[in-house]
């Protein structure tokens, strides 16, 4: 039997919360409003978990937001993103149809998205069944 490794942290690692938004808070929200939603959020060193994922052009907005920021608000280093989806490698035609049926009626709504403030988020790593968000003070 393998023993686990047990590990103290002794770095103080305050100040964070995580909010969960679900799909139907901003499903009929539009991009501009999305994107200040998420910012403002992450502004108040919130770790955002979203229903959802964000179509292309509301990830462009994002990131481009967040690029006009970095300089202008202090002690914000931008943000960490990740989206997380089933998987769907060898999906049967049912399969298929079903998802695309779901895509249209509600969007990405099986998706999960993870998005923080760079300054507590230091690295986000993913595979296809999870997401780990390694947290950090500096």
């Amino acid at each position: 039997m393998k023993k686990r490794e047990v590990r103290s942290f002794n770095g103080k690692l305050s100040g964070f919360s995580l909010q969960i938004i679900p799909f139907s808070e901003v499903r009929d929200l539009s991009i501009n409003d999305r994107v200040r939603k998420i910012l403002k959020l992450v502004l108040s060193n919130k770790i955002i978990i979203l229903q959802g994922k964000l179509r292309a052009e509301e990830e462009i907005r994002l990131i481009e937001d967040t690029m006009a920021m970095v300089d202008h608000v202090k002690n914000f280093r931008g943000i960490e993103l990740a989206v997380i989806e089933p998987d769907m490698s060898n999906p049967t035609f049912m399969q298929k149809f079903k998802r695309n049926l779901a895509k249209s009626l509600v969007g990405h709504s099986n998706s999960l998205t993870v998005i923080g403030p760079a300054a507590i988020v230091k690295e986000i790593k993913r595979d296809p069944s999870k997401i780990e968000v390694m947290l950090g003070n500096n």
